[in-house]
């Protein structure tokens, strides 16, 4: 371990050498109320940024202790501060980078408070000029600028205390509520006042001026927060609800909102307070994904050719099957709640009306609405529907909530008065494939998946995320655009570094792929990011905490997955 004086001398010394004299650079040096870890050096300027971190005792910043005793505050912690660091990092000399935060409150490598010490990793871009090391400007920056960033930011004496307070209290509060949900009977919840809206298509940021939500009478409950607040919003029962209205009403915005309400929410998101189900899962149709042994024989049978659809396979699956494939998945990680919306999905999956029926009478498909009330009843999984185009789920639903300019009503009774005026009857709009032989006990049956199939062949080069929806694996791409409760880049990267260690797990208790996959996350959660990033020198900031559904369903696309004979 050096010091940062000697630090400064050695940058001094290596001004103008070449850029691969830096690596002697690696290792420990001790600043006044912090240490400067250079873990990774750059080869050359125009590689990868060197990884650096900065590690100081938790007592040696104004966090209050009463925030670290607890796991999920711990989180908050982290959380607040690797927002603030990335707010001063941005200001500041372009040489240092942090990794920026979404909307979501969640663990991330870039900032842990754990076992008495605040860490944070960071990237540094060692100046050149061409191959030529500026080793006196990277001393200013390192020496120089570096307390500056500890001292004026959450780290030291810019700490905002009603902030991260706040901020602590805000996912305390979610908490609270997503653990109510089950003891309530409900799947979901929109407080009174949320903002559901966003800026735009590919902005997360609130909408400005957008119409605040309000509940129905009807379905309005009430909980009393640990922060001290009581608050009121709509309580989404458990069975089947829909959201109708006309185009471009917000019902599709309301189901966005849940699908996200899996995560908690930074103050000032507008969705701090929608809280889901933590199991929830949203399916769709998703033209051309890869499918392995899934069955789906449930949704769909008797496919010409003989296809075996209760171990379906196949490389390019139709907007029908792989949404009947995604449907069967999300049983089978342990779902409790399944999202859709008809504007993703196939058509032929969700209804079939009496005269496509005549006019064509084999039919392989049993579509969802003959399909959803058993669902509920027989597996007890609830179904939250976004509908505009047909009433064929009306006499199925137990809460039916229309929008109109944003505004939710319940329109349960009138909707059922529909049905039956229009004489809708179980299968009288929709008859596909009834063949109740086909037991709903199927839907997620286990898969076992040979754990070599998830290996690269190139150990030296490991999988990796690149950006929010891809991972490279070897040579090939695992592609993840349809998983919309990925919300993250650093959980698209976690994801990658969570292969092998499915494999193993598949490898040495020999167990199907849902039931390893929960195993996987729950040690991760248990035991920290570590789990992924490694310790000490390995750390790397860009990893953020999956939910195990997401890693599911992105093993579930991997084109070279194979079951286990």
């Amino acid at each position: 371990m050096g010091t940062s004086s000697q630090l400064y001398s050695r940058l001094h010394s290596l001004d103008g050498k070449s850029y691969g004299a830096l690596k002697q650079l690696a290792g420990t040096w001790q600043f006044q109320g912090f240490d400067l870890h250079i873990d990774k050096v750059q080869p050359d300027p125009y590689a990868s940024a060197s990884r650096i971190r900065i590690t100081l005792p938790v007592t040696a910043t104004e966090v209050p202790q009463e925030f670290l005793q607890d796991t999920a505050d711990r989180v908050a912690v982290s959380d607040f501060i690797a927002r603030d660091i990335y707010d001063a990092i941005s200001h500041g000399p372009q040489e240092f980078q942090a990794v920026r935060p979404g909307q979501e409150i969640l663990p991330r490598s870039s900032v842990t408070c754990e076992k008495g010490t605040v860490q944070v990793a960071l990237t540094f871009q060692f100046p050149a000029a061409g191959r030529r090391v500026k080793g006196r400007l990277a001393a200013g920056l390192l020496v120089d600028d570096l307390p500056g960033l500890v001292s004026y930011s959450a780290l030291g004496e810019r700490l905002q205390h009603h902030a991260l307070k706040q901020h602590v209290q805000t996912l305390r509060d979610y908490l609270f509520i997503q653990r109510e949900l089950q003891d309530r009977h409900l799947v979901g919840f929109v407080a009174d006042g949320a903002v559901l809206a966003r800026r735009s298509g590919n902005s997360d940021t609130p909408l400005a001026n957008a119409v605040p939500f309000e509940s129905p009478a009807e379905n309005k409950v009430f909980f009393d927060l640990p922060s001290g607040r009581s608050i009121s919003g709509l309580g989404i029962r458990e069975g089947i609800t829909l959201l109708v209205g006309g185009g471009f009403h917000g019902k599709s915005t309301l189901l966005k909102a849940l699908e996200r309400g899996v995560f908690p929410h930074i103050p000032g998101d507008g969705r701090q307070l929608v809280v889901s189900d933590p199991t929830a899962v949203s399916v769709r149709a998703e033209d051309g994904r890869a499918v392995t042994g899934t069955n789906i024989s449930t949704m769909i049978n008797n496919l010409p050719g003989r296809i075996d659809t209760q171990e379906f396979s196949t490389a390019n699956a139709s907007g029908s099957t792989s949404q009947a494939a995604n449907l069967a998945e999300a049983v089978e990680i342990g779902t409790r709640t399944v999202l859709i919306d008809e504007d993703t999905s196939a058509t032929n999956f969700m209804i079939r009306d009496q005269r496509m029926k005549a006019l064509i009478s084999a039919e392989p498909i049993t579509p969802f609405v003959d399909r959803i009330s058993d669902l509920w009843e027989d597996r007890g999984i609830s179904t939250i529907l976004v509908m505009g185009g047909s009433g064929a789920f009306f006499e199925h639903a137990h809460t039916v909530i229309a929008l109109n300019e944003y505004v939710p009503q319940d329109v349960t009774e009138r909707a059922h008065q529909l049905a039956k005026q229009y004489h809708e009857t179980k299968h009288s709009l929709s008859e596909g494939n009834t063949d109740k032989t086909s037991s709903l006990a199927l839907l997620g049956a286990p898969r076992t998946v040979d754990p070599n199939s998830l290996l690269v062949e190139d150990t030296r080069k490991p999988p990796r995320g690149r950006g929010l929806e891809e991972i490279q694996i070897g040579k090939e791409n695992l592609d993840l655009r349809y998983l919309s409760q990925l919300v993250d880049s650093g959980q698209t990267q976690a994801i990658a570094l969570c292969l092998p260690l499915v494999a193993r797990r598949l490898q040495t208790a020999q167990i199907p792929l849902a039931p390893a996959v929960q195993e996987v996350i729950e040690q991760i959660e248990r035991e920290g990011l570590e789990t992924l990033t490694g310790s000490d020198s390995r750390v790397r900031g860009d990893v953020v905490l999956p939910r195990k559904e997401e890693l599911f369903q992105a093993i579930s696309r991997w084109r070279k997955l194979r079951l286990k004979r």
